[in-house]
């Protein structure tokens, strides 16, 4: 039985997608599940998807009508069999030790989710590979709080760490057990926030390692990032949040930093 379950959201990234199932396929971890949903891409996305799992049989790939990266998401963690989850976006890669780090931390810990450093990356007009290190934990006073467990709303600072979900791995039965999933509003944009303050409000252990364990990509010119008519679906999100929080029990209290991130 895998171990952990990888889950890839596919969308017309024929350009950048072998570079990321390679990082993948290569981990030194091998009791991996690949889950590779393409979400009704119109390139060569779903060809390339499909010639990996012909080769290796950790492959699995699903192939649906497009429905958004809520659902794409959602259906991945859905369909994902190991105790533990990973994500990577298909058009970043990871370190070869990347799931087997981070393995050994939650297990050890008994954590929730474990999140790591990484870089952020880009390739110039030269073809060079032009990266810059971010840290998870920015904040001197924080950064003594690196491989350890510690709850959450004990330390209510975590929730201004990196707002990123892909350098994470996550215990299955926690996002079970919470009813955690992404809200799949059909078009929306940035609907990895949602995700994210779910795990970092309910989370009861989480560590941070301070390894640079992730390779996350600045220069695709469709992601969201760079579409300005994707903006405002951010505020749309933060709405589906502030519904989310009002379903919570006060003791946990994480209305301040929602108030905070909408001025």
């Amino acid at each position: 039985m895998a171990k952990v379950s990888v889950v890839i959201p596919v969308y017309n990234v024929e350009r950048y997608l072998q570079q990321c199932l390679d990082s993948v396929q290569n981990q030194t971890l091998k009791d991996i599940e690949v889950i590779c949903v393409d979400d009704g891409s119109t390139d060569s996305s779903g060809t390339i998807l499909d010639s990996y799992a012909k080769n290796d049989s950790r492959f699995r790939i699903i192939h649906k009508k497009n429905e958004g990266y809520g659902n794409t998401m959602n259906v991945g963690i859905g369909t994902a069999t190991a105790p533990y989850i990973g994500i990577v976006e298909s058009d970043d890669f990871i370190a070869p030790d990347m799931y087997e780090n981070m393995l050994a931390f939650i297990q050890d810990k008994q954590a929730d989710m474990v999140k790591s450093d990484f870089f952020e990356f880009y390739v110039n007009e030269d073809g060079y590979c032009i990266k810059e290190y971010v840290p998870v934990i920015s904040a001197g006073n924080m950064q003594g709080l690196y491989g350890k467990a510690f709850h959450i709303r004990e330390h209510e600072e975590a929730f201004y760490f990196q707002k990123f979900n892909w350098n994470g791995l996550y215990d299955r039965m926690f996002l079970k057990r919470a009813h955690i999933a992404h809200n799949e509003t059909p078009g929306a944009s940035y609907q990895d926030n949602g995700f994210w303050f779910q795990t970092f409000t309910l989370a009861e252990r989480a560590v941070f390692l301070d390894k640079p364990l992730y390779m996350n990509r600045r220069d695709n010119p469709l992601s969201s990032v760079h579409c300005q008519d994707k903006v405002y679906t951010s505020c749309e999100e933060y709405d589906y949040i502030r519904q989310w929080v009002k379903q919570l029990p006060e003791k946990q209290k994480c209305h301040e930093y929602l108030c905070s991130e909408g001025r």
